[in-house]
């Protein structure tokens, strides 16, 4: 969340950021909100305080005092000032609360070089890298040719878990595999801790990293009777690794390469681009969280983008880079940058669809979940910043490995660097 002095200064600049990102109006209502609180806050702080100074005269004097009437007279003061201060201190708990969740509702202020809009339609082009590749047959979509090769049975699944899930099967499997080595080991190369997260996470986490772990907004699956959800992406089980700590500015910056699987309430959305593989209700990730400086912040983004771009490229699949719009960014995010892989069998004659993403949260998430760092020869502590970027989302990789490799005899070529994992270099 964003820091409670620099919205009480700031407050019509924050509204416009709100605004600028397509919030609900009931979120700008809560800028004000807070801010009410904050003047009420302060004010109530300084009753208490009043009362707290009061207090201690009153039990000196109290220590002091030998006439029996003047004693019972401060016994009595002090009573009632235990009791007035008990209601004024339960008030400013209740006070506190609503103004920690009225600032948890704002998202994070936007990068100036971030474009303004609406929705995805908004966000601007950086480049293209690579040429979406001229067949000399009709190619087929990664649902045919997953039939096609028994690669991917969604009927199946469906019997057994319902709409949006899928069984992998034969050589997916191996291709599946050969894709979480070959990300893993090229972020171990870049310096990243590999980590195998939990699936679960506290929902106090998920709050922590902006993920709404219950209510008609949440995404995420919750398990009843407890306080733990599947998590959507280990961004949330990276991010929470840290939570309440205080960590050493030499230690900065920490960069983890997790591996989890991933579980999202969204899927079924209507139409041919979410078909098959592109919006599933579980699927697995291999993904990058960083904590670091905020004078390193934009660097690791970069880096994060760079890496992204590095593994997409290897793979020999064309790729646009989006600097995503104001309006699409979501809560956490301060900057996100979008690959869109070319996906031949999507549209009538192919379409960019997105495959990953890289977004600095500055302190937003690390203000949540309590998260600092000492910085050298200095006195008190900062927050962190954090990022995160998606190395390979597996479903979407599959995707466009087996659309863009097709052949026309109905095989599929194996990635030359994935050669090695698969152990062939054709399927089917």
């Amino acid at each position: 969340m964003l820091d409670l002095k620099f919205v009480v200064a700031n407050a019509e600049a924050v509204k416009q950021n709100c605004r600028n990102r397509n919030v609900s109006p009931d979120v700008i209502e809560d800028v004000d909100r807070a801010v009410a609180l904050e003047g009420e806050r302060r004010s109530l702080l300084q009753t208490v305080e009043e009362i707290h100074r009061r207090q201690n005269e009153v039990a000196q004097a109290t220590g002091r005092e030998r006439e029996p009437q003047k004693r019972s007279a401060l016994i009595e003061e002090g009573k009632r000032l235990k009791s007035e201060v008990a209601d004024l201190e339960e008030r400013l708990r209740r006070l506190e609360a609503e103004l920690t969740q009225r600032l948890r509702r704002v998202p994070n202020l936007t990068h100036p070089d971030a474009p303004l809009g609406l929705n995805e339609d908004d966000s601007r082009e950086i480049r293209r890298v690579g040429t979406p590749r001229t067949f000399d047959f009709k190619p087929k979509d990664h649902v045919e040719l997953g039939k096609d090769l028994d690669l991917i049975d969604f009927e199946t699944a469906g019997k057994v878990s319902g709409n949006g899930f899928y069984f992998l099967k034969n050589d997916a499997v191996l291709l599946d595999l050969a894709l979480q080595q070959f990300a893993i080991r090229k972020l171990i190369e870049a310096g990243f801790t590999p980590i195998v997260t939990p699936d679960l996470a506290r929902n106090n986490i998920l709050e922590g990293i902006g993920f709404t772990p219950r209510g008609v907004e949440t995404q995420v699956y919750s398990i009843e009777d407890t306080e733990l959800s599947l998590i959507g992406t280990a961004e949330i089980t990276l991010g929470g690794m840290h939570a309440d700590e205080v960590m050493a500015e030499h230690d900065l910056p920490v960069k983890y390469v997790g591996l989890s699987h991933c579980f999202r309430t969204e899927a079924g959305a209507a139409g041919r681009a979410s078909r098959g593989l592109y919006r599933v209700h579980q699927f697995t990730k291999v993904e990058m969280f960083a904590f670091c400086t905020p004078e390193a912040s934009s660097a690791i983004h970069a880096e994060m983008l760079a890496i992204e771009e590095d593994l997409f490229a290897a793979l020999g699949i064309p790729f646009r880079v989006l600097d995503i719009c104001s309006g699409d960014l979501g809560g956490p995010a301060f900057r996100k940058f979008d690959l869109e892989a070319w996906m031949p069998g999507r549209g009538m004659h192919g379409e960019y669809g997105e495959v990953t993403s890289a977004s600095d949260c500055t302190d937003y998430q690390s203000r949540r979940l309590n998260i600092r760092y000492r910085p050298s020869g200095q006195k008190g502590t900062r927050f962190v910043h954090t990022l995160n970027g998606t190395a390979i989302a597996l479903s979407r990789a599959l995707i466009v490995i087996l659309e863009n490799y097709q052949r026309s005899d109905g095989r599929i070529d194996v990635p030359e660097v994935l050669r090695p994992y698969v152990g062939k270099d054709v399927i089917g």
